[in-house]
């Protein structure tokens, strides 16, 4: 495939892969629960695995190999060809829509959130959870990669197959120890059920504020329930009417007779949290915008560098974002047994510094990478340009992209982990499924709107003469370099937004330490 073509099949099915865990967050918390749901999305990514193994070892399933810079006349995939790489696709957008809305939410049911001990372990558990995530992503594009590129894609293939073997077998075998959370139901009908309800009541009046007993409708919590009591508050008070109760909406033992016309507090506040939490999410997607051009855009520069290290070593293209990863690798521990502590006895806020300041400074290492990767483009290309090799290869070091993907895993120390922290902490506890859901849907508005920005910039920047626009197969030809400065653009307008929507937004709580260390929440 062409490099526009691969772009945009690399982001459709990374922006259906990321929408996945809707549905994964939906049979979780209606249906099977975190481990089951994990547990059969596991088998999903599996199949998916063996079918990439299977294309890769199985000639026929491959088109022939070709160089289309040596004037090679390449020949697509066939239908057949294909379809079975979606298929392959597929397997693993389901498994990830299982194990990526419920893996967090379960490493935190094994922490009591009601002790001191249990909250530092949640807050920890965020930042070891993803640089875990960090080193296995090294050893993926490192040694993974370069079995791919010197012995054999079979092999490269067979090797994560494997491990994934292996990590289905570790994960059974703790089956008896795991905290087991039982599924508490969907969120989405009481979404629906507080809307129509809320529009049904429009025309009645608000009673005074303060007066609740015997007005709002606000039964106790299931017994044994996970989820934390939410008490009324002002804030889109309009929500409020779908609890008001009017004559005959309940059965003589109290309980709800109309659910569509009558909604708990309860029912109401969650709805609120997504509703408030929905402006900040929006400001995600242009993070992910800058963070998602590693995979594309910045491979296709490093294939047109030296790569060479020493006289016998060349890093393989797909191993390059190894930089961003080893830069989070080494800065979260940094930042968790050292950064945090310190900040803490300055702000008294547990976490160091807000969660919506820590995705704040995400966004501002966003933007100075897509700077950074823009000028590095333009002194790539104007080597090239002066004094090509073989290939078009610009004889120039491939570590002058080191500055934008170091600038970008700082974006994703503070970002990333930012996001998936606040989402966790933000919303009710029987909705973290959806919370981390929510965080893949961010990845997948980012892939579309990627998709989108090519297809329209290959149209638009193209010349009338015939000149090559700006992201042309030839990325000597091309001008790549304003493709980072137009993203750059809009993640500067995009962090004035965050800056507006985090000021106006109310934490549901804040955990402040006192001067002895000790914990305290305070809800606001």
């Amino acid at each position: 495939m062409d490099q526009v073509t691969a772009s945009n099949v690399l982001s459709i099915w990374s922006g259906l892969t990321s929408f996945a865990p809707l549905v994964g967050a939906y049979l979780s918390d209606t249906y099977l629960g975190r481990f089951k749901t994990i547990a059969y999305a596991q088998f999903g990514s599996l199949l998916g695995m063996m079918t990439l193994t299977l294309i890769a070892w199985v000639p026929q399933l491959l088109p022939p190999s070709c160089n289309a810079s040596l004037g090679h006349n390449c020949i697509g995939p066939t239908t057949l060809q294909f379809a079975i790489l979606a298929i392959a696709l597929l397997f693993l957008s389901i498994g990830g829509g299982g194990i990526r809305p419920c893996s967090i939410p379960f490493g935190v049911d094994q922490f009591d959130p009601n002790t001191e001990e249990g909250r530092k372990g949640i807050n920890s558990f965020f930042n070891w959870y993803y640089l875990t995530f960090t080193i296995v992503l090294v050893l993926a594009l490192t040694i993974v990669v370069y079995i791919q590129d010197t012995v054999s894609w079979a092999l490269g293939f067979a090797i994560p197959t494997m491990l994934m073997v292996c990590s289905i077998v570790l994960f059974f075998i703790g089956t008896r120890l795991y905290v087991h959370v039982k599924p508490e139901g969907s969120i989405f009908s009481g979404i629906g059920q507080s809307l129509v309800a809320a529009y049904k009541k429009r025309k009645l009046k608000l009673p005074n504020e303060g007066d609740v007993d015997g007005i709002f409708y606000d039964p106790p919590l299931k017994e044994g329930s996970i989820v934390k009591k939410l008490s009324l508050t002002n804030k889109y008070r309009f929500l409020n009417k779908a609890a008001i109760i009017t004559e005959g909406e309940l059965q003589p033992d109290g309980s709800n007779a109309k659910p569509w016309r009558l909604c708990t507090i309860q029912q109401i506040e969650e709805v609120k949290c997504l509703v408030k939490i929905i402006p900040v999410w929006a400001s995600g997607i242009i993070c992910f915008l800058s963070m998602g051009q590693q995979g594309t855009f910045t491979m296709s520069q490093a294939l047109k560098m030296d790569r060479h290290l020493g006289p016998h070593f060349q890093i393989p293209a797909g191993s390059l974002a190894v930089i961003s990863m080893v830069t989070i690798g080494v800065w979260l521990p940094i930042y968790d047994r050292v950064v945090v502590p310190a900040l803490r006895k300055v702000t008294r806020i547990e976490e160091g510094i807000t969660l919506l300041q820590r995705m704040g400074i995400g966004i501002i290492f966003s933007v100075l990478s897509m700077i950074a990767a823009g000028l590095a483009e333009r002194k790539r290309r104007a080597s090239a340009l002066e004094h090509a090799g073989p290939d078009g290869v610009a004889p120039i070091s491939v570590m002058w992209l080191a500055p934008q993907l170091i600038l970008m895993g700082f974006a994703e120390a503070f970002n990333i982990i930012g996001q998936i922290e606040f989402y966790n902490k933000e919303f009710p506890e029987n909705m973290s499924s959806v919370a981390n859901s929510l965080f893949s849907v961010t990845a997948a508005g980012a892939n579309y709107l990627s998709a989108l920005m090519v297809n329209i910039l290959h149209n638009v920047t193209r010349g009338k003469n015939g000149q090559p626009d700006w992201l042309t197969k030839d990325i000597n030809a091309g001008k790549v370099e304003n493709f980072y400065f137009l993203i750059a653009a809009l993640g500067v307008l995009n962090f004035v937004y965050f800056l507006y929507v985090a000021r106006l937004y109310q934490y549901k709580s804040r955990v402040w330490v006192d001067e002895d260390v000790e914990l305290n929440v305070v809800k606001q």
